[in-house]
């Protein structure tokens, strides 16, 4: 099968899954925004933006390690057995350890009254890190359908759970009768803030995901060859020092509004960017899927004669993706944006900024290839880091003048630093000949569309959606122009 074609479909299945499962996921958006008040929102934003850091150091980069090393080690499950048992021994310390210091580790993220967040957190942290590892094997199998179906899972437990505890339980206690009530109070505790239940629900999904991937746990041994564990680590801290600095680029914002910003007004502006990350993230999630495919692809793919052609056709399409989502996404903004409530509306103006970092971002991802298959890692962590520098810096520097909208430029110029930064020293060490020129003129092309769009006013809502479609057809149509006889081979194959 032409290979950019397979990647394409296991894309897509990645992506529906992701899609299907965020829609079900966007169901919260609409009932916490109406449901907790823009601080109480905050505050499981801020309990969320804690958790993403804890998972990359709990991972260690081990996913990206794994299918580099299934590729260049004969053992395979070796290789697995390694890092599972890796990951396994540190995820259970971790755990043991931040339970009995559950009210101290509260109190250092200033929510000393509330422990059970800690607690609830390092369980859903230990169970995910532990999934991580067989997930990436079935990305490695090439087994999309499965992996795509636990996550779906995963999401819809998250989702119903939610439906349950924050809507169905508090209406039916309202006029219930005592033996309904008895019933209910048996797992609801109307006296415990909805906020615990947030969380409640998404350690249920993170247990159930676990017990699916059963038969990849059940041919696991516990064999740690310290050797090849050397070697590997080695290579995945400068990854974890990679992931860390990405999910501090992807969040410290969000944190660092809550200890900068005046009290009073934090945790609300919080709630607000927070509102709007969700909506950019619809561009995100297109990225992830393709990150699901692409990264065993690359590995598996690196021995081929046509490996580095195929890379820069992979990036090229990406590209065409990625600018079309941004385009579709902003030129109906104002059907989108219903999704969340009215009173974390007035945060919209920062989802074009957050839409082209994620679009920068996505191109990063793609271009960090040169370094994973050279075994330079090093370099990856130091991009990355210097991309962290720069978010503190300017997050420091803008979110006192700026609020929340500071912070998304701040997230901009980051990923386009690291995107150049990546670009720059590929070409010295892994050169690809990327299609620059149809690359920026893609981007460019649909930003100007959307400029178009903002300025031209249109009181009118029927003639406002069909200057929308035209603008979004100029952009298709562009596209089959430049690209038809490359899309011709591609189906053709």
């Amino acid at each position: 099968m032409n290979p950019i074609k397979k990647l394409a479909g296991q894309t897509v299945i990645y992506g529906f899954s992701s899609i299907i499962g965020r829609i079900l996921n966007y169901l919260l958006v609409p009932l916490y925004t109406r449901i907790f008040t823009q601080g109480e929102y905050g505050i499981v934003n801020v309990m969320y933006a804690f958790v993403a850091v804890a998972f990359i150091i709990l991972t260690y980069g081990m996913e990206t390690t794994y299918f580099r090393y299934s590729e260049i080690e004969k053992g395979r499950r070796t290789v697995y057995n390694t890092i599972l048992s890796s990951i396994l021994t540190t995820s259970l310390i971790f755990l043991f350890f931040v339970i009995v210091f559950a009210k101290d580790v509260a109190r250092l993220i200033e929510y000393p009254d509330n422990s059970e967040y800690v607690i609830l957190f390092a369980i859903i942290l230990s169970l995910d890190a532990i999934s991580a590892i067989p997930f990436a094997k079935l990305r490695a199998q090439n087994r999309p359908i499965k992996f795509a179906s636990i996550k779906f899972v995963n999401i819809g437990v998250n989702v119903g759970l939610n439906l349950l505890f924050l809507l169905l339980c508090p209406f039916l206690l309202k006029d219930a009768s005592p033996a309904v009530s008895k019933i209910i109070l048996i797992f609801f505790n109307p006296e415990w803030s909805l906020i615990v239940y947030v969380f409640i629900s998404n350690l249920a999904a993170s247990a159930v995901t676990l017990v699916l991937l059963y038969s990849e746990l059940r041919d696991f041994k516990f064999n740690f060859d310290f050797k090849l564990w050397k070697k590997m680590m080695v290579y995945s801290l400068p990854l974890l020092l990679t992931g860390l600095a990405g999910v501090m680029n992807e969040t410290y914002g969000r944190l660092l509004m809550k200890y900068i910003l005046p009290k009073d007004i934090a945790e609300q502006q919080i709630g607000i960017y927070s509102a709007s990350i969700k909506i950019a993230f619809l561009l995100n999630l297109f990225v992830q899927a393709f990150r699901y495919a692409a990264e065993p692809f690359f590995f598996s793919h690196e021995k081929e004669k046509d490996s580095k052609v195929v890379y820069a056709r992979v990036m090229n399409y990406f590209v065409i993706a990625t600018s079309f989502i941004f385009l579709g996404l902003m030129l109906y903004i104002d059907i989108v944006v219903l999704i969340i409530g009215v009173n974390f509306r007035e945060g919209v103006a920062v989802i074009p900024v957050l839409l082209l970092g994620y679009l920068f971002l996505g191109i990063f991802y793609n271009l960090s290839i040169w370094y994973k298959l050279t075994n330079k890692t090093i370099y990856g962590a130091l991009i990355a880091i210097g991309g962290a520098i720069l978010t503190v810096v300017f997050n420091l520097l803008w979110i006192p003048r700026f609020g929340y909208m500071g912070s998304a430029w701040a997230a901009l110029l980051c990923y386009g630093s690291m995107m150049f930064v990546s670009y720059f020293m590929g070409m010295r060490y892994y050169v690809i000949n990327y299609q620059i020129g149809k690359l920026i003129a893609y981007i460019s092309l649909s930003i100007v569309l959307v400029l178009i769009n903002h300025f031209i006013k249109i009181e009118d809502e029927l003639f406002k959606f069909l200057l929308s479609t035209f603008l979004l057809m100029i952009f298709i149509l562009t596209v089959y122009i430049t690209e038809r006889k490359d899309f011709k081979s591609f189906f053709s194959h």
